[in-house]
């Protein structure tokens, strides 16, 4: 039996990276998923964001895991569109006992250069879709009266700041709030509320030329070594980045029942980047 069997986990931002690698490894541990993603550009990020392609091989690669899923097209900056996919999941399973915050994007500029539309959608993405989405579907969780466990996905940038980065940084500092005010909220309904804060992960939006340029600035065209051993300075382990796997494994640990009494937690899969001296 499977360390989730019988849950229901809503993941948004699930076309790829992370989020599909979520519902991979939660499908292969007995839950049953709803899958989301925007599954279009947002015009702000340095790199391209998923398509409806991508969303699709979420599905197939959790129906080969024998696992049932519904999937959806939604923008996490609308909560409209966040409630049509909880009722599509709700009509489909009747219940969902896991929530991973999963959907969100990244930019790069130093603060005062920042245009306007960078920092909305960063802020709308990332902390506001993360609030419309437990805006649309803790109400159902509370009346089901199941429990359950709902995960932010975050980053050493919620405990950090870094150059460059203030608007991403602000956005998941604000989530750390989120997190810790829900957490308070829902304990007595025995919903656990918790976070995750990867480092870098190696996924599209770490692995483009804008992002390597970021710490090889007097490089034009910084190469995936050059890239990975300046990654590597960043962490207390000698490793450049973890994989999605590495978070998904902690995220199952969160969504399972040997996590009941974890919540408002801020957990690091980081490598050790957030306490290097």
């Amino acid at each position: 039996m499977g360390r989730v069997e019988g849950k229901v986990v809503l993941i948004t931002g699930a076309a790829r990276g992370q989020g599909r690698s979520h519902a991979v490894r939660l499908a292969q541990e007995g839950a049953s998923v709803i899958a989301s993603d925007i599954c279009e550009e947002v015009g702000s990020t340095h790199y391209a964001l998923a398509t409806g392609d991508d969303l699709e091989e979420t599905r197939r690669l959790v129906e080969n895991e024998g696992a049932k899923i519904v999937t959806a097209r939604a923008d996490v900056r609308d909560l409209r569109q966040v409630e049509e996919v909880v009722a599509a999941g709700l009509a489909e399973f009747g219940h969902i006992d896991v929530v991973c915050a999963n959907a969100g994007i990244g930019s790069l500029g130093r603060a005062w250069e920042l245009s306007e539309k960078q920092w909305r959608d960063m802020i709308d993405v990332n902390l506001t879709g993360a609030w419309n989405t437990i805006r649309a579907v803790v109400p159902h969780m509370i009346e089901a009266g199941r429990g359950g466990s709902i995960i932010f996905t975050n980053s050493v940038a919620g405990t950090l700041g870094r150059p460059n980065m203030a608007h991403y940084a602000a956005s998941k500092h604000g989530l750390v709030g989120l997190m810790r005010s829900l957490a308070n909220e829902l304990a007595p309904h025995f919903i656990r509320v918790n976070s995750i804060h990867p480092g870098n992960v190696d996924t599209d939006m770490v692995q483009n030329v804008t992002g390597r340029r970021l710490l090889l600035s007097d490089v034009e065209d910084p190469t995936l070594e050059e890239f990975a051993e300046a990654a590597t300075a960043l962490s207390l382990m000698p490793v450049p980045w973890v994989e999605s796997a590495d978070v998904s494994n902690a995220v199952l640990w969160l969504a399972s029942d040997e996590a009941r009494y974890v919540t408002g937690a801020t957990l690091p899969v980081d490598a050790g980047a957030a306490i290097k001296a």
